[in-house]
């Protein structure tokens, strides 16, 4: 990364064309359109195809060449005017949820377009090529587990295993690949990347609950999850004295406010959450024989995530012990806490300013490519408020005046990064 050095003149009052960013969100998401507003376009569907081949018609309109990768990885490139220079790249994800909104992932696909559309519009060379890039299956919800093309791209995943992953009908990643036909064949190295960076809106309350624009994130949080199955005895719910039960279920309601009483000792970073439960056999005059939960804790520090992990795996014993039950408690996810590249935060703090927006550092709570990134290559994140801070809905909502902001405090973190080699005009906004 380059010390932040004030563009040139011209450069200095340069933004990118906020009409033009927001007709590519709302052409976008028309694809896997749903009633209330939001989009179901799931990874490697039909659907996603459409998306994945929008996205590069626009990009071979700028003059992008395309590279695709192995596991499907979009790669769109601008060239810098120094062959050998490495990219500034800024990208995110087109997949969705199942009842997705129209801003999750895409924004920050179509800001790294944007900021193509902007330098070609105003005929401006950098030094270092500028990349685009639409990761595969971020969401993880048709085929887990999430960040799956940045893992596989970043090698914390497995490429063999992430492969044979099946949905729920039995259709593997390597299968939906090859219906879409978008296995790739280029190779993309982490060593290409000079800097990263992801917008993303928040999907959290804290920007819009303090009225500010943008979120400069240092980070964020590490995660460990756990599948846990508590095993009882189902009995009549009649005849059953309270004192003469194996009740799973009670086992299951002690747990979960332990869960979240361990959280709660452990802020202002700490997270708990239940997030599903099963019951067997699920009959109203039954006491549950077992229950099947999945924990999920998050915290920035490494070693009070470590200590939040241990005193469940405690109360769990504790609980289960009282209630006479059997336990597994088997961890699913062990993701360490990402604290982002200073340079490139720097960066992104800078431009904020430059641009005279309200801004403050924050941590993200959520998964993103952005974290598999970080630890190959200097990276760092954008956010922009949310409405309500509810995202994974089809409600989920971004005003344009935010998602210009966003593109435009990338536009110049990017070109901090990248460095201009010239500037010849072209037409404004």
């Amino acid at each position: 990364m380059n010390t932040y050095v004030s563009p040139t003149p011209d450069i200095t009052s340069l933004r990118t064309d906020s009409d033009r960013l927001w007709e590519a969100l709302m052409e976008m998401a028309k694809l896997g359109a749903t009633p209330k507003g939001g989009v179901n376009r799931q990874a490697l569907t039909d659907l996603e195809r459409k998306g994945r081949d929008l996205f590069i018609q626009w990009c071979r309109a700028e003059g992008c060449t395309i590279r695709i990768d192995n596991i499907g990885n979009i790669f769109a490139r601008r060239e810098g005017s120094d062959p050998n220079a490495k990219a500034v790249m800024a990208g995110s994800h087109l997949d969705s949820q199942p009842t997705g909104g129209k801003y999750d992932g895409c924004f920050g696909v179509l800001s790294g377009l944007e900021v193509i559309r902007t330098l070609n519009q105003h005929n401006i060379t950098t030094q270092s090529p500028i990349e685009v890039v639409a990761w595969t299956n971020e969401e993880g919800c048709r085929f887990p587990p999430c960040m799956m093309g940045s893992g596989v791209f970043t090698g914390e995943l497995a490429f063999d295993a992430m492969m044979a992953r099946a949905d729920a009908d039995g259709v593997t990643v390597s299968d939906a690949l090859d219906a879409i036909h978008y296995r790739g064949s280029d190779n993309v190295s982490p060593s290409e990347i000079k800097a990263y960076f992801e917008p993303h809106i928040e999907q959290g309350p804290i920007l819009e609950d303090t009225d500010t624009t943008i979120g400069v994130v240092i980070g964020g949080l590490g995660q460990k999850w756990f599948d846990l199955t508590l095993t009882g005895l189902e009995a009549h719910a009649g005849p059953t004295p309270m004192n003469l039960r194996r009740d799973a279920m009670m086992g299951a309601a002690e747990v979960t406010q332990a869960l979240n009483r361990i959280a709660f000792d452990h802020q202002p970073h700490g997270r708990g959450t239940v997030g599903c439960m099963t019951l067997h056999p699920g009959s109203r005059n039954v006491i549950p024989g077992q229950v099947k939960m999945t924990l999920d804790m998050r915290h920035w520090e490494p070693e009070a995530l470590e200590t939040m992990g241990q005193a469940v795996a405690a109360a769990v014993e504790e609980i289960c012990q009282r209630h006479g039950l059997e336990y597994h408690l088997e961890p699913t996810a062990n993701f360490a806490p990402e604290y982002f590249d200073k340079a490139c935060v720097d960066a992104v703090r800078q431009s904020t300013e430059h641009l005279e927006l309200s801004h403050m550092d924050i941590i993200s709570g959520a998964g993103h490519d952005a974290m598999f990134v970080g630890r190959v290559a200097p990276a760092a994140m954008i956010f922009i408020p949310c409405k309500d801070g509810i995202s994974h809905n089809e409600i989920e909502s971004a005003t344009p005046e935010h998602v210009h902001a966003g593109c435009n405090v990338l536009l110049h973190a990017m070109l901090n990064a990248a460095g201009i080699v010239s500037s010849v005009g072209g037409t404004g906004e």
